[in-house]
């Protein structure tokens, strides 16, 4: 369990007034805009939910969907992906970036997957975390979509940046983020968060240009630009 070292308050305060329900208002929006959220990483079983994870870092999951069927085709399971060929591998991934890191993590975590688990992908955080090339995000993510396990949030970078512009975390770190998600929300929703927050990232709050006017939270965003008077300033 994460250990929270500070409390909401402690965040950076939004000039918007709040009761202290604007965080589940936020959540409730987002998900009737978003009523079926879920992972858009291609997968049949969480094995390959996990290599699809691993893939994405540094990766849109377009690219990573684009390359997958075949590679699932070729690799059926972690002992394919144990005695893969290196120099192969990489070519057939190359396409997702830091392609030689992620070949050795994928071969790795698939000798780990058969020499510790039996083949079968765990479903505690702690075991998960253990396995090359997974960290929190990638074990969240596992958790959360493959199991319908709550252990965490997952916070990717569209999480990180609407968490700060959303007012619930001034934190730099992915870790310190979770943390401070993991206080504001109840844990039955921490898998709908995640997903709702990448979808809308994705969708509406982009990182250069947000869709403020179109955004359905905009209301409860301290972050929100308007136009007035032909000028977009923060609300």
């Amino acid at each position: 369990m994460v250990r929270h070292r500070h409390s909401a308050t402690e965040r950076k305060s939004s000039d918007k007034p709040d009761d202290g329900t604007r965080p589940a208002r936020i959540l409730a929006l987002l998900r009737r805009e978003f009523p079926s959220a879920w992972t858009e990483l291609k997968h049949s079983n969480p094995f390959q939910l996990l290599i699809a994870t691993i893939l994405s870092a540094q990766c849109t999951d377009e690219r990573v969907n684009a390359l997958t069927p075949g590679l699932f085709a070729k690799y059926h399971g972690p002992r394919d992906f144990a005695h893969a060929r290196p120099e192969t591998l990489e070519q057939e991934i190359r396409s997702t970036g830091f392609f030689r890191m992620k070949t050795r993590n994928i071969i790795a975590c698939s000798k780990a997957l058969i020499n510790d688990h039996d083949g079968m992908v765990p479903q505690r955080m702690e075991e998960l975390v253990k396995l090359p090339g997974v960290g929190r995000k990638t074990a969240n993510v596992v958790l959360g979509q493959a199991f319908g396990i709550t252990a965490g949030i997952v916070v990717d970078t569209h999480v990180h940046r609407l968490s700060q512009r959303l007012g619930f975390s001034s934190a730099e770190s992915a870790e310190r983020v979770e943390e401070d998600l993991m206080v504001l929300f109840n844990q039955k929703d921490w898998i709908d968060l995640g997903s709702v927050l990448i979808l809308h990232g994705r969708r509406t709050c982009g990182a250069r240009v947000p869709k403020c006017e179109s955004c359905v939270v905009s209301g409860f965003c301290p972050s929100a630009f308007h136009v007035r008077g032909g000028k977009r300033v923060v609300s």
